[in-house]
């Protein structure tokens, strides 16, 4: 029996949280942050004259565009000092949103890495325009700036993004095929197999935030990255390590737990049949997003 929350039909704010919880996300890179965005904005919708708000949905995304761009402009300084590279926080995703190629690539590691690359208020924009669609005047009412300034910064972070956006392959079976050979070569601590799957110039970047062993720069090259990979998973401590195919920010990747915990996450591009960037997220502290309910099962 399906079962229809009233609520989400009479609270604007229940009704559109899973878009709040996309734009917060997108924004910051955090499920932890994003959800903190919502619960301020769900504070402000609380206390906020109903009667004077004609469209809720445009307040609702405007007040958590904002707090995602004054939590975004404080976490900048933070993230300058965090220890070792800094990702995103992964995000388990529904795992139709990968038959959606446009939708995944918004969500995906890599377009979150891109958009790390722009200013805030770039990243607001380039999101609001980009991504769900608003309009010049829209946004521009929302920042509380000039729609021509918008415009300008909407072109800039356009093309920006188009000068980083990275390729990769959008066949989920050959993606499927090369993800299940991955973690076979890994599990059988197969030098040769991982290396014949990386791609020549393949870069790894590990994110412990200081809490878990990991690299502290990126690593370069097909042999240097399968041989750091297979001396880390080869850790007495990681012995009981099971690894999974799992829907990881809208593309197939992969999923390791440790004594029914999860411990982290790899994300990776694919191109022409080889892993170009992967992306190890150990840090303990951004793995909130890996359960099943998270908030953007389909952003």
């Amino acid at each position: 029996m399906v079962v229809i929350d009233d609520r989400a039909e009479q609270d604007p704010y229940l009704e559109h949280r899973r878009l709040l919880f996309a734009t917060a996300y997108r924004m910051l890179g955090s499920v932890t942050d994003a959800e903190d965005v919502l619960q301020d904005a769900w504070l402000s919708w609380s206390t906020a004259d109903r009667d004077a708000i004609h469209h809720p949905k445009a307040y609702l995304v405007r007040t958590v565009t904002n707090l995602s761009l004054n939590r975004l402009t404080s976490a900048q300084a933070t993230r300058e000092t965090y220890v070792g590279p800094w990702l995103p926080e992964p995000l388990l995703t529904s795992p139709d949103i990968a038959a959606e190629t446009e939708l995944a690539e918004t969500v995906s590691i890599a377009m979150m890495v891109v958009l790390e690359t722009l200013s805030p208020v770039e990243r607001a924009v380039f999101l609001l325009r980009e991504v769900f669609g608003y309009s010049h005047a829209e946004i521009a009412e929302a920042l509380e700036r000039p729609e021509p300034t918008v415009r300008q910064i909407a072109h800039r972070a356009r093309e920006h993004v188009q000068a980083r956006r990275p390729r990769f392959d959008t066949d989920q079976a050959q993606r499927r095929k090369v993800t299940a050979q991955f973690m076979e070569a890994c599990a059988g601590g197969d030098l040769n197999a991982v290396m014949e799957l990386l791609a020549p110039d393949v870069t790894a970047w590990s994110d412990g935030g200081g809490k878990v062993t990991a690299a502290r720069r990126p690593l370069h090259g097909t042999d240097h990255v399968a041989r750091w990979l297979l001396g880390f998973l080869a850790k007495p401590e990681l012995a009981a390590l099971t690894m999974e195919p799992a829907a990881i920010n809208g593309e197939l990747g992969i999923l390791a737990t440790l004594d029914g915990h999860t411990v982290g996450a790899l994300s990776f591009d694919l191109v022409d049949g080889h892993i170009h960037n992967l992306r190890f997220q150990v840090n303990p502290d951004k793995l909130s997003g890996l359960t099943p309910d998270n908030g953007l099962a389909s952003p």
